[in-house]
């Protein structure tokens, strides 16, 4: 009668602690890992070509420009420090055998994991993408590169009025320096760039709370 007891406690715990419960946590902390790098490497890449294509003709902006890249090696960081959190929560097993680690706690650190890692390489891919033409338009104007041939003379954005010519004078009213313009491009840049990191702050929080749901299959 003990043993039917002992049999049927067994059965009734099995759901809750499989033995292939670590593997799905481990994934959770594969998922923070890579991924998070996956963006970041993305981003860095795509910023750090138009960084380079940039300093060829303006050199002097290339430390000015750093700032995406910096940006998505950050995002490589919240993955580090959610693949570290989840790995330290796994228990190994007792020497008999005994599996503490649930599958409620494996699927909540597989949900860390991918809410981190997800989040991170979606926010590596924008700031990329954001970066890459951003650095290029403040390079653009800095070098006064005409990209429009019909302007007036031909000699970039700074032979462009911001506001319509003068009816009176023929002349040009309250036109912009090229500095003040490249001013502009760099903080509207900046804004989008805040954002873009600001989606990988917003997985990281929502893993570190998610990964704080556990249940022992020790616990009575």
């Amino acid at each position: 009668m003990e043993s039917y007891r002992f049999l049927h406690k067994l059965d009734i715990a099995e759901p809750l602690c499989p033995s292939y419960a670590v593997s799905i946590g481990y994934l959770g902390v594969v998922a923070a890992a890579t991924l998070s790098n996956f963006g970041a490497a993305w981003g860095t890449w795509k910023s750090g070509v138009s960084v380079i294509h940039t300093g060829i003709r303006h050199p002097s902006s290339v430390m000015k420009n750093i700032i995406p890249i910096v940006m998505a090696g950050v995002i490589g960081i919240y993955g580090l420090i959610v693949a570290v959190i989840l790995a330290e929560s796994i228990p190994t097993p007792s020497k008999n055998r005994d599996n503490a680690y649930s599958i409620y706690t494996a699927l909540a650190h597989l949900c860390a994991g991918l809410c981190c890692g997800a989040s991170g390489l979606a926010a590596g891919g924008c700031i990329g993408i954001v970066g890459d033409y951003g650095v290029r338009a403040v390079g653009y104007r800095a070098s006064q590169i005409s990209l429009f041939p019909s302007s007036a003379e031909k000699q970039g954005y700074s032979s462009v009025p911001d506001n319509d010519i003068d009816a009176a004078g023929g002349g040009v009213s309250n036109t912009v320096g090229g500095q003040e313009d490249q001013s502009r491009l760099f903080v509207g840049m900046l804004i989008m760039l805040i954002f873009s990191e600001a989606l990988a702050l917003y997985g990281l929080i929502v893993a570190l709370i998610v990964s704080q749901h556990s249940y022992s299959c020790l616990e009575g």
